[in-house]
């Protein structure tokens, strides 16, 4: 049963399916997509077709509008650079955002802010909400985009997408979300939620590491990006580059099965969350959850323990990954600033760990590490000078 892996927002394990449906394209079926001349360039072709095909169907476009990049980051990037450069012209842009987004759109924003562009990062409520009622008084004629991610990343709230997307639209604005963490996870469709663009990673939900998309809409309104690379003009233009037709089948196939399988694994993660949180609650005491009690992922359990350091924890348990924040910024010695967003004090910032739980967790796992935690927490609070 050791180790346990419980930080799946980070990344999670190849699912051996997908890892079956990928193999033949490393060495037997080996051809570059754009190599359409010859049988292995167009079995390539045809197999990053039915990628597509698996993706698009999982948020409900067209596949065409599915471009491939390298993971969620740079679907993002090209999300915001892209628009804001395609629209330069225009004269003065206007984003709009949230303090609680992922660095990939924060840092984006704070580079093209220094490019002239207007960013406004909406805050957000004590469960980690932003409301639509701040984004509609957020908007001035100059707004072109609005990006709000979809569920986040550290404490697994979920955004009113589709409340969002109604007021994008009704003003002729485009609208992105960062569905990293929610594709595969939850229901997603972009026509119902008014999306315009979306970004989405492989290695969030089962797939291999270095693959992404990012879904561009075609039409009502048809979506123009200027592209981060040049090159062979692959991906309708909007991302140069010889295709990673291996991580691309990957992807396909992982979404494949997310679309079986996302409604009964949904179920039995949220009650092991569950099961795990009550063992939790019931032990200890000073002990606080962080982000929305309903309106969240079902394998997200983001709590603040009072009187210890969530990094001390996680060094007492090594047998058990866990996280303190996002991948992204544990380099930091800073507490997590989705954390600091939502209000919560300094002490239970840092008294944070974030369980992301997955499709092979166990009810032995979740029992064994809440045990190990109750007795970790205890443990560490009696050789604090705070506790005694």
């Amino acid at each position: 049963m050791l180790p346990i892996f419980m930080d799946n927002h980070s990344t999670t394990p190849v699912d051996r399916r997908v890892l079956d449906e990928m193999l033949p394209y490393f060495s037997e079926r080996f051809g570059n997509a754009a190599s359409k001349n010859h049988f292995l360039g167009r079995e390539a072709e045809k197999a990053v077709d039915r990628a597509r095909e698996q993706i698009a169907h999982l948020i409900n476009c067209d596949p065409s509008e599915i471009i491939f990049t390298s993971g969620g980051t740079e679907s993002d990037n090209l999300a915001l650079k892209g628009i804001a450069e395609a629209y330069w012209e225009k004269g003065p842009a206007h984003i709009i955002t949230a303090v609680t987004e992922h660095k990939a759109i924060l840092d984006t924003a704070k580079r093209l802010e220094k490019r002239g562009v207007e960013v406004t990062d909406l805050p957000v409520d004590s469960d980690g909400l932003v409301s639509p009622t701040d984004v509609l008084a957020a908007i001035t004629p100059k707004t072109i985009l609005i990006s709000i991610m979809m569920a986040n990343n550290e404490i697994g709230t979920l955004q009113p997408i589709a409340e969002i997307g109604k007021i994008a639209k009704e003003r002729g604005i485009f609208f992105h979300t960062d569905a990293t963490q929610a594709v595969g996870k939850i229901p997603v469709d972009v026509q119902a939620m008014g999306i315009d663009l979306l970004s989405l990673s492989a290695h969030k939900m089962y797939g291999p590491k270095g693959i992404g998309a990012l879904y561009v809409r075609k039409k009502n309104p048809k979506v123009t990006l200027i592209p981060l690379l040049d090159g062979g003009g692959h991906e309708r233009g909007f991302r140069s580059g010889t295709l990673n037709v291996p991580g691309i089948v990957g992807f396909g196939k992982a979404c494949e099965i997310c679309e079986q399988e996302m409604s009964s694994e949904s179920v039995r993660l949220e009650h092991l969350r569950e099961k795990l949180k009550a063992m939790l609650f019931n032990a200890l005491s000073g002990i606080a959850l962080n982000g929305h009690p309903i309106k969240r992922l079902a394998n997200n359990l983001n709590i603040s323990l009072a009187y210890i350091e969530g990094e001390a924890l996680m060094m007492d348990m090594p047998e058990i990954a866990l996280s303190s924040g996002s991948a992204c910024t544990t380099g930091s010695l800073e507490p997590s600033y989705v954390l600091k967003a939502l209000g919560i004090s300094n002490e239970m910032a840092y008294g944070a760990i974030r369980i992301g739980l997955g499709r092979f967790n166990t009810e032995k796992e979740v029992e064994y590490a809440g045990g190990r935690i109750i007795a970790s927490v205890k443990k560490l609070r009696e050789k604090s000078p705070i506790t005694n």
